[in-house]
Protein backbone atom coordinates (compact mmCIF):
# COMPACT_ATOMS: atom_id res chain seq x y z
CA UNK A 1 0.00 0.00 0.00
CA UNK A 2 2.86 2.34 0.13
CA UNK A 3 3.72 1.87 -3.27
CA UNK A 4 -0.02 2.99 -3.91
CA UNK A 5 0.39 5.92 -1.63
CA UNK A 6 3.75 7.08 -3.61
CA UNK A 7 1.33 6.43 -6.72
CA UNK A 8 -1.34 8.29 -5.71
CA UNK A 9 0.41 11.25 -4.98
CA UNK A 10 2.10 11.65 -8.42
CA UNK A 11 -1.57 12.77 -9.96
CA UNK A 12 -2.46 14.95 -7.07
CA UNK A 13 -1.91 19.01 -7.50
CA UNK A 14 0.57 20.13 -4.83
CA UNK A 15 -1.43 20.60 -1.73
CA UNK A 16 -3.78 18.12 -3.03
CA UNK A 17 -6.02 16.65 -0.40
CA UNK A 18 -5.98 12.26 -0.35
CA UNK A 19 -9.17 10.83 0.95
CA UNK A 20 -8.40 6.76 2.62
CA UNK A 21 -11.85 5.53 3.81
CA UNK A 22 -11.52 1.71 4.75
CA UNK A 23 -13.61 -0.50 7.60
CA UNK A 24 -11.84 0.44 10.82
CA UNK A 25 -9.88 -2.64 12.60
CA UNK A 26 -13.16 -2.66 15.07
CA UNK A 27 -14.44 -6.18 15.56
CA UNK A 28 -18.07 -6.14 13.74
CA UNK A 29 -21.06 -6.55 16.30
CA UNK A 30 -24.57 -8.47 14.60
CA UNK A 31 -27.85 -7.31 16.36
CA UNK A 32 -31.28 -8.37 15.81
CA UNK A 33 -34.02 -5.17 15.63
CA UNK A 34 -37.13 -6.69 16.29
CA UNK A 35 -39.31 -3.08 16.67
CA UNK A 36 -37.49 -0.86 19.50
CA UNK A 37 -35.53 -3.94 20.54
CA UNK A 38 -32.05 -3.91 19.85
CA UNK A 39 -30.15 -7.11 20.77
CA UNK A 40 -26.34 -7.94 20.98
CA UNK A 41 -26.25 -11.78 19.15
CA UNK A 42 -22.57 -11.75 18.86
CA UNK A 43 -18.82 -10.16 17.89
CA UNK A 44 -17.52 -11.47 14.68
CA UNK A 45 -13.87 -12.67 14.81
CA UNK A 46 -11.73 -11.06 12.54
CA UNK A 47 -7.88 -10.75 12.04
CA UNK A 48 -7.14 -7.70 10.75
CA UNK A 49 -4.17 -8.12 8.99
CA UNK A 50 -5.08 -6.06 5.30
CA UNK A 51 -6.76 -3.24 8.33
CA UNK A 52 -3.35 -2.83 9.86
CA UNK A 53 -1.13 -2.99 6.97
CA UNK A 54 -3.15 -0.24 5.72
CA UNK A 55 -2.43 1.74 9.25
CA UNK A 56 1.23 0.53 8.96
CA UNK A 57 1.47 2.20 5.14
CA UNK A 58 -0.78 5.15 5.90
CA UNK A 59 1.90 6.07 9.01
CA UNK A 60 5.00 5.44 6.53
CA UNK A 61 4.05 7.83 4.19
CA UNK A 62 3.08 10.29 6.91
CA UNK A 63 6.87 9.85 8.74
CA UNK A 64 8.10 10.27 5.37
CA UNK A 65 6.91 13.35 5.02
CA UNK A 66 4.84 12.24 1.50
CA UNK A 67 1.57 13.55 2.95
CA UNK A 68 0.74 15.03 6.10
CA UNK A 69 -2.33 14.53 7.79
CA UNK A 70 -5.57 16.96 8.06
CA UNK A 71 -7.98 14.70 10.12
CA UNK A 72 -8.56 11.70 10.91
CA UNK A 73 -12.54 10.33 11.95
CA UNK A 74 -14.45 7.18 12.34
CA UNK A 75 -17.79 7.10 10.95
CA UNK A 76 -20.78 4.36 11.69
CA UNK A 77 -21.34 1.80 9.33
CA UNK A 78 -24.20 -0.84 9.29
CA UNK A 79 -25.10 -3.27 6.69
CA UNK A 80 -28.79 -4.50 7.39
CA UNK A 81 -30.30 -7.99 5.86
CA UNK A 82 -33.59 -8.98 6.18
CA UNK A 83 -33.95 -12.26 5.77
CA UNK A 84 -31.60 -15.15 7.21
CA UNK A 85 -30.38 -16.25 3.83
CA UNK A 86 -29.20 -12.84 3.01
CA UNK A 87 -27.07 -12.55 5.99
CA UNK A 88 -25.39 -16.11 5.67
CA UNK A 89 -24.68 -14.83 2.11
CA UNK A 90 -23.13 -12.30 3.28
CA UNK A 91 -21.65 -13.42 6.28
CA UNK A 92 -19.76 -16.85 4.46
CA UNK A 93 -18.38 -14.79 1.36
CA UNK A 94 -16.89 -12.34 4.04
CA UNK A 95 -15.48 -15.32 5.98
CA UNK A 96 -14.01 -16.46 2.94
CA UNK A 97 -12.44 -13.07 1.56
CA UNK A 98 -11.18 -12.70 4.87
CA UNK A 99 -9.58 -16.10 5.72
CA UNK A 100 -11.75 -16.43 8.95
CA UNK A 101 -12.08 -19.14 11.16
CA UNK A 102 -15.61 -20.85 10.64
CA UNK A 103 -19.16 -18.35 12.16
CA UNK A 104 -21.31 -20.76 12.02
CA UNK A 105 -21.79 -20.61 15.94
CA UNK A 106 -23.03 -16.75 14.83
CA UNK A 107 -25.27 -18.14 11.71
CA UNK A 108 -26.94 -20.91 14.40
CA UNK A 109 -27.59 -17.66 17.18
CA UNK A 110 -28.87 -15.68 14.56
CA UNK A 111 -30.90 -17.89 13.07
CA UNK A 112 -32.14 -19.31 16.82
CA UNK A 113 -32.90 -15.31 17.79
CA UNK A 114 -34.57 -15.07 14.28
CA UNK A 115 -37.24 -18.21 14.91
CA UNK A 116 -38.53 -16.05 18.93
CA UNK A 117 -39.54 -13.06 17.04
CA UNK A 118 -42.72 -12.51 15.21
CA UNK A 119 -43.39 -9.98 12.72
CA UNK A 120 -40.13 -8.61 10.58
CA UNK A 121 -36.96 -7.66 12.20
CA UNK A 122 -34.01 -6.96 10.78
CA UNK A 123 -30.04 -8.33 11.21
CA UNK A 124 -27.29 -5.61 11.74
CA UNK A 125 -23.64 -5.64 11.59
CA UNK A 126 -22.32 -2.69 12.59
CA UNK A 127 -18.82 -1.39 12.73
CA UNK A 128 -16.72 1.51 12.19
CA UNK A 129 -15.14 3.28 8.76
CA UNK A 130 -12.22 5.47 9.26
CA UNK A 131 -12.27 8.23 7.43
CA UNK A 132 -8.09 9.41 6.55
CA UNK A 133 -7.92 13.04 4.69
CA UNK A 134 -4.03 13.23 3.57
CA UNK A 135 -2.87 15.88 2.01
CA UNK A 136 -0.04 15.97 -0.70
CA UNK A 137 3.33 16.89 0.54
CA UNK A 138 4.88 17.76 -2.94
CA UNK A 139 5.69 21.50 -3.36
Amino acid sequence: MVHALTEARRVLRPDGLLLDVRPAAVHRRVHLVHGAETRLLGVMRERFLDERASDRAVAAVLRSGLFTRVSRSAYPCNRVARRFVDFRAWLEGFAALQDLPSHAWLLRRVERALEGVSGPARIVVSAPVDLWVLRNGLR
